[in-house]
């Protein structure tokens, strides 16, 4: 590899990890990282500020102010060509005098897709596509799954004891895994769009399902219950807190007369009730409102649903040391019986815990 290249690769890896400080905070937009490198030093880096604007490339443009001219941008996606709420993040590159722009992945928006570079490359500057390539479709899969698949990205989280259960009968949540874990797990909630859980979990346990974590507690994501009847109470944790961090309730498209008046009181409360009959059709609705990654907690029956409908594409497995006994309920899966098609990335130790990350193998 050249001396160039291995320039290109060390500074899109530090755009690629920027990226990641905003994941979950920018929908409908994707969390874009750029960097703008003169003689080798960093004068500006921004990321794609919370609420979707402004863009990254105009923030970091702002840092470097005359010293982008002749610099090179690092931008971990292609930059936007149509003007929308704001004008062109390509024309802003131009505008700026920057002499090159190295782009991880191309943007499959329609309103995109290669017309950033030809505006780029029409203005004389040189850009080079495909730095780390591999490592922008992970930073952005969500983003991309929504563009390319009209829904979102889906993780499972399972917490599974040592006897492969995820849960007691009659006793609501019970503490399968330790301290880190926990942690781990309000860090995903922080980076996604979305959280799901089915009614059976959310009566039983009453959660908040927001993030807890010092310092994270205002990165909560919007919380969705899968509720055929709409048996949600209203005096439930969820539809109390609703007026602060959204709640979706999702029932049968058809509902009788005592149903209609539970919505009529869940909407009071604050919450949204959205009406879908099947998993495609919930993830469709989701996509739709610029949600991109979702996030599926529980319980054993939700699981099954996601997995059941092909609509999994990645497993996030915490096994804990206890053993819950013959009056657990049981997990649609353990770590002996992964559902076919996904593929280990990844294990890690949290304390007593063993953490499993898995990939759908496409």
């Amino acid at each position: 590899m050249t001396a160039p290249a291995r320039e290109d690769e060390r500074f899109m890896a530090a755009a690629l990890r920027l990226a990641r400080r905003n994941l979950g905070l920018t929908s409908t937009n994707p969390s874009v990282a750029c960097i703008i490198v003169k003689d080798g030093t960093i004068v500006g880096r921004a990321v794609t500020a919370p609420g979707g604007r402004p863009h990254a490339e105009t923030q970091a443009l702002a840092e470097a102010g005359e010293k982008a001219r002749g610099a090179t941008a690092y931008v971990t996606l292609e930059p936007c060509s149509h003007h929308g709420k704001t004008p062109p993040c390509a024309d802003a590159l131009i505008a700026s005098g920057v002499a090159r722009v190295v782009i991880s992945i191309l943007d499959p928006d329609e309103r995109v897709a290669g017309r950033g570079v030809v505006m780029l490359r029409g203005a004389g500057i040189a850009v080079d596509i495909g730095a780390l390539h591999a490592g922008g479709e992970q930073a952005l899969e969500a983003y991309l799954m929504r563009q390319r698949m009209k829904r979102p990205h889906v993780a499972l989280k399972l917490a599974v004891s040592q006897d492969g259960m995820i849960g007691r009968t009659g006793e609501g949540q019970v503490r399968i895994t330790g301290a880190i874990s926990r942690a781990q797990v309000q860090v995903l909630r922080a980076e996604t769009d979305a959280i799901l859980v089915g009614i059976g979990t959310a009566a039983a346990d009453d959660p908040d399902l927001t993030v807890r974590l010092h310092g994270l507690e205002d990165r909560s994501p919007i919380r969705i219950v899968l509720d055929r009847r709409l048996d949600l109470p209203v005096r439930s944790k969820l539809v109390r807190s609703a007026q602060e961090v959204p709640v979706i309730v999702v029932a049968d498209a058809s509902l009788d007369e005592d149903a209609a008046t539970r919505r009529a009181a869940l909407e009071a409360a604050g919450a949204e009730v959205l009406n879908v009959d099947a998993i495609p059709d919930l993830l469709t609705a989701l996509a739709s409102r610029g949600i991109s990654s979702l996030l599926v907690e529980g319980g054993a029956r939700a699981a099954r649903a996601f997995l059941d409908a092909g609509l999994v594409d990645r497993i996030l497995l915490f096994t804990g040391p206890i053993t819950i006994g013959e009056d657990g309920i049981r997990s649609p899966f353990d770590r002996q019986s992964i559902p076919a098609g996904f593929v280990l990335r990844r294990t890690a130790r949290y304390g007593d815990d063993i953490f499993e990350d898995y990939e759908r193998n496409i």
